[in-house]
């Protein structure tokens, strides 16, 4: 069996009482009373250390639940590639005001939750760090890798609320006292600068974290690597107007870093690289967790001695309810008409980059990339290639009979008879969560490239065509969907050469195809300063295949961001400032 760092979760859980706390209040940064103590012997014990920073893990999958996934597909809802789903628009009313930006409150309890939760991990992980900094190295020889694996997840704690909020407190400092928490401000530094503490954990942690670990779900040097690839290439699309969300310029200093961070050679080097079939990054089997092409992932178990292992419980809202299979699925996050209709291919293979929605795909006529069968179950084909379960336009795959359509995300779920799938409160899987997988990486070295305009977008394209290579040959579980169930596949790569707009509309669309479904749509497009133009369109467009959009209306220099908790505002002792947009 491997060795799992998040195998000790749930052991160390129940120990953990008395050597750290947790918030759990509307303020995150309200004064927590220890249960117990460590006394100075106590805390050169390697035990306690190990536990505490067990403990910093365990808080990013504890912390988490169906309505609060850091995986962030509640709030994915937000872009053009997928529905909120469920039973109605009532069903998950805040996810719904999200999807169409009308009716969004301060006071909303989603957008105060994932606040909370996710300060909470960085509270966990600074009581670890804290506890790091009194260790002595001769007595617990790991101290200087240890306080890179926490660097490396409190910089993970404060990018998912940067992208979500813009305007953060950074609390940086594992030893503030609670007043000087309680006079953070969440705007001390510049959006650049935020996100330069954030890039300045991650460099700590690459310059110390091993190139290998020997338990999986520890950071390696090519985890920190990736994720400092993205932070700067967020960083690079400069927000720093503060009266303003749009992009005012793009930094070639950080592009480059983005060249430098996402060099193969680092990847190689730990033996990453991109997997043989796209779908074997999305199953739960212990043969495909932890491939190639996983750079660090949220680490999940089934029959490991617990009741229900430890299983992951955050997309237990996306399951449809099949009767008499699995009953209570809420059908939630379901891919629109328009991401479908963006895997259509043409007679040369490639994908319509500008004309993809004048239609809707019709599997009958319309040729298409393999991926859209990987990504969306649909109507006809079997369910995760169960052929037990074929799909079909009725209520058994649409909660809303219809309202939001009859696809279903593939990539979350798993085949219900392959023992993989357990009901608790929620259903549960033991499918591991991707944070950062290699095609990511690729397709960001692409971008920068084009961005930077260096003579390097042939490289850019290359890299392009990998990831189309691959899902040509991404066949083994489709292999024979041409033939049973009368879909067109054809994709091929591109062949020409192309400027900087052409360059950059192949890799805005490439990450659309390779990624669709992992939550990265809505963020790709605030990032690009393109959020407001493709949303509105696309709320014009999907009115037609989904009613609800009749209402929708993306409000420029406001939605990008989700507005300040209000009990947050409130617990700030006048500290915090609401983003604009007239909250």
């Amino acid at each position: 069996m491997k060795t799992n760092i998040f195998r000790h979760i749930i052991l160390v859980a129940a120990g953990l009482v008395g050597l750290a706390t947790m918030s759990s209040c509307s303020d995150f940064l309200d004064e927590q009373k220890p249960q117990g103590t460590l006394d100075n012997e106590q805390v050169k014990d390697p035990k306690y250390v190990d536990n505490l920073v067990i403990s910093a893990y365990a808080v990013y999958i504890s912390a988490e639940d169906i309505n609060s996934s850091f995986s962030m597909w509640n709030f994915d809802v937000r872009s053009d590639d997928a529905y909120k789903g469920g039973n109605g628009t009532s069903d998950g009313d805040v996810f719904h005001q999200l999807e169409i930006e009308q009716g969004v409150l301060t006071t909303n309890w989603n957008i105060s939750d994932m606040w909370q939760r996710l300060y909470n991990c960085i509270s966990r992980v600074n009581t670890a760090l804290a506890l790091l900094d009194q260790t002595n190295e001769q007595t617990y020889p790991l101290k200087a890798e240890r306080i890179a694996e926490m660097k490396f997840l409190r910089a993970y704690g404060h990018f998912l609320l940067k992208r979500l909020y813009k305007n953060i407190p950074f609390a940086m400092d594992e030893n503030l006292t609670t007043e000087e928490y309680n006079n953070l401000s969440n705007t001390a530094y510049t959006n650049d600068e935020g996100w330069q503490l954030i890039i300045d954990d991650l460099t700590e942690a690459y310059n110390t974290l091993p190139v290998h670990q020997t338990e999986v779900g520890r950071p390696t040097k090519a985890a920190a690597a990736a994720f400092l690839t993205k932070v700067y290439l967020y960083k690079a699309y400069h927000q720093d107007d503060a009266k303003s969300n749009e992009v005012t310029s793009i930094s070639k200093e950080d592009l480059q870093k983005v060249v430098e961070y996402s060099d193969p050679s680092i990847y190689s080097a730990g033996g990453y690289g991109l997997e043989a079939d796209f779908h074997n990054n999305f199953r739960p089997e212990p043969q495909y967790e932890n491939g190639v092409e996983s750079i660090w992932a949220m680490q999940y178990s089934i029959n490991d001695g617990k009741k229900y292992g430890n299983l992951n419980w955050s997309y237990g809202l996306i399951v449809p309810n099949i009767p008499g299979v699995t009953d209570g699925g809420c059908d939630f996050y379901k891919p629109s008409q328009n991401l479908v209709n963006a895997f259509r291919t043409g007679g040369d293979g490639l994908p319509y980059l500008d004309t993809f929605n004048q239609k809707d795909y019709d599997k009958a006529t319309d040729n298409a990339d393999p991926r859209l069968f990987l990504t969306v179950g649909m109507p006809g084909l079997p369910y995760e290639f169960n052929k037990k379960y074929i799909m079909d336009e009725s209520a058994t795959w649409s909660r809303s009979n219809g309202l939001y359509g009859y696809y279903v995300t593939l990539k979350q779920n798993v085949d219900p008879d392959g023992g993989y799938l357990v009901k608790g409160s929620w259903w549960g899987t033991p499918e591991n969560r991707i944070v950062f997988r290699y095609a990511d990486v690729l397709l960001e070295r692409a971008e920068a490239l084009v961005q930077l305009n260096d003579g390097r977008i042939n490289e850019a394209i290359s890299l392009v065509n990998q990831l189309r290579t691959r899902a040509k040959q991404s066949l083994g579980v489709i292999s024979d969907y041409e033939n049973t169930y009368g879909v067109k596949m054809n994709i091929s790569t591109y062949k020409g050469s192309y400027d900087q707009a052409e360059a950059l509309k192949i890799v805005k669309m490439e990450r659309r195809l390779e990624l669709g479904m992992e939550s990265e749509r809505f963020f790709d497009l605030v990032r690009w300063g393109e959020a407001d133009s493709v949303l509105n369109k696309y709320y014009a467009e999907e009115a037609n295949d989904c009613s609800i959009y009749s209402a929708a209306k993306f409000t420029k220099n406001k939605n990008e961001y989700l507005p300040i908790p209000y009990a947050q505002i409130a617990a700030s002792n006048g500290h915090y400032t609401q983003n604009i947009g007239a909250w």
